[in-house]
């Protein structure tokens, strides 16, 4: 079951979707021009939690072929604590969904805030590097269910 904690967004009360994959800290060198954090490092922990996510329920080596809806509602800054959350939100025959959404903690101790969110879609691969079939969440290791 997905961790969700309840947290201010837009002032108004709204669950963390998933479950927290990655949690680092955004430092001065990942910054742009303009001091704040760089999108494309945002983007890279994201893609590196949904593989997480995806090689976990997969069960095989997974690639990202494409990635939807994803928009920046706030900057992340230096200091930030960036925490991605997963979900495996479609699974088909031998591709998964994974929703990832991207909080913030101003500071270490300030306000949660939600600044990202997208939807990664994954290829599971054979050893051949060919599409594999996703296995049903019936075969899957018990340790396998309660992580993703």
């Amino acid at each position: 079951m997905p961790l969700e904690v309840t947290l201010d967004h837009h002032n108004q009360e709204h669950p963390v979707r998933g479950r927290l994959t990655i949690r680092t800290l955004a430092m001065p060198a990942d910054t742009n021009p303009s001091g704040d954090i760089f999108g494309g490092w945002v983007l890279s922990q994201m893609d590196l939690a949904a593989g997480i996510c995806a090689g976990q329920r997969a069960q095989c080596r997974v690639v990202t072929v494409a990635l939807d809806g994803m928009s920046f509602i706030r900057p992340v800054k230096v200091g930030d604590i960036l925490g991605v959350y997963t979900e495996v939100s479609r699974v088909g025959r031998s591709s998964l969904d994974i929703h990832v959404e991207c909080w913030v903690r101003r500071g270490r101790i300030g306000k949660r805030e939600k600044v990202t969110e997208a939807v990664f879609k994954f290829v599971a691969l054979d050893d051949d590097g060919k599409p594999t079939k996703v296995p049903d969440t019936a075969s899957l290791p018990p340790y396998v269910e309660s992580e993703i």
